[in-house]
């Protein structure tokens, strides 16, 4: 089976825009890996962030990235509003301790995909928005296989349609970062759970050990 190329994907849905500039909400996993995926959207759509992660623990590094992603939108050049959501660790805390052991992108992930962009799809829906999508697919460790069809799933569920999308394609990955020096964002060493936040100081502590 051929490759889907998703990037191919949205520039085709955008050129079916004409200029038409519709509404979109953009799931933010983060501020540094919003900045890019807003320069590139932002262009096309009018954008709205909603910044869902109840993965996140604890609740002092969510408030702080929190703070950062608001942080960033007054930065840029076009306003860019933010739909307000709570901090919702229950609703991860439901599933995640039965997969604990669960590799780095696994299970885990893929169910905290599911949560989150179901969350966004539903809200997309209960606010009118055209489109939604997230910046998941930025990171250079996220499979955009599965970040896309996770995403179509929901648009599906909910009534609202997904704009497919692999950020990470033509250089964005590499364009979050530049801006995140150019802005000073603060760059969490970790996805965001603590599992991935334990892995990450194992492998740590086994590179000190070398």
């Amino acid at each position: 089976m051929e490759k889907r190329n998703y990037q191919r994907e949205m520039e085709t849905e955008i050129a079916r825009l004409e200029g038409r500039r519709p509404t979109l909400l953009l799931h933010s996993c983060c501020g540094p890996c919003s900045s890019a995926v807003l320069e590139r959207l932002t262009e096309h759509f009018s954008v709205t962030l909603l910044y869902y992660n109840p993965n996140i623990e604890p609740e002092e590094e969510y408030l702080h990235r929190l703070a950062e992603q608001q942080r960033l939108l007054t930065l840029l050049p076009r306003e860019i509003p933010m739909l307000p959501c709570a901090y919702d660790n229950e609703a991860f805390e439901a599933f995640a301790p039965a997969l604990a052991d669960a590799p780095e992108g696994g299970e885990r992930c893929l169910a905290c995909f599911v949560l989150r962009l179901n969350y966004t799809a539903e809200h997309a829906k209960k606010h009118g928005f055209e489109y939604f999508t997230t910046t998941l697919s930025v990171s250079p460790h996220k499979n955009a296989d599965n970040v896309n069809r996770i995403g179509e799933e929901a648009g599906k569920k909910y009534g609202v349609k997904y704009l497919f999308a692999d950020f990470k394609k033509k250089n964005g990955y590499l364009r979050s970062l530049e801006l995140s020096k150019e802005y000073g964002l603060y760059r969490q060493d970790y996805c965001g759970c603590r599992y991935s936040n334990q892995k990450n100081s194992d492998l740590s502590t086994m590179q000190n050990a070398e």
